[in-house]
């Protein structure tokens, strides 16, 4: 199995799909890598040899932050938009919606399940 940036990539998939699983990568990222790396588009992962993943960790490197990096400098970027009270930390503070959807309705990735309400009972009516 091959281990790319500290990631297990699947080995039936193709080069340019397995890339992907890569936090950081997505498939115009992938094709470009894939190119400069001199590398088939269409392998699969099990049939690369030892040297083009050499290149393809080689490419990775000079191109900058994936995986674990990027992970940690997104939730730094996050908690300094929290730190200095903008609006975009306010919303990430109260788990809303961040980038100007509305709530009145829908939201409900970000807001969690609805929060039961509970019926109040009627009066008796009169007959």
């Amino acid at each position: 199995m091959a281990r790319v940036a500290g990631v297990d990539l699947p080995p039936n998939k193709r080069a340019q799909i397995g890339l992907t699983y890569i936090y950081g990568i997505g498939r115009s990222r992938a094709t470009s890598v894939l190119n400069k790396a001199e590398v088939n588009i269409e392998t699969r992962i099990k049939d690369l040899s030892e040297e083009e993943l050499g290149r393809i960790r080689a490419v990775l490197e000079a191109q900058g932050e994936i995986e674990g990096d990027l992970r940690k400098r997104v939730q730094m970027d996050i908690k300094r938009l929290m730190d200095i009270g903008s609006y975009r930390g306010l919303r990430h503070r109260r788990g809303l919606p961040v980038r100007g959807q509305r709530t009145h309705t829908n939201a409900r990735t970000r807001k969690g399940p609805r929060r039961a309400t509970i019926a109040k009972k009627k009066a008796p009516g009169k007959k």
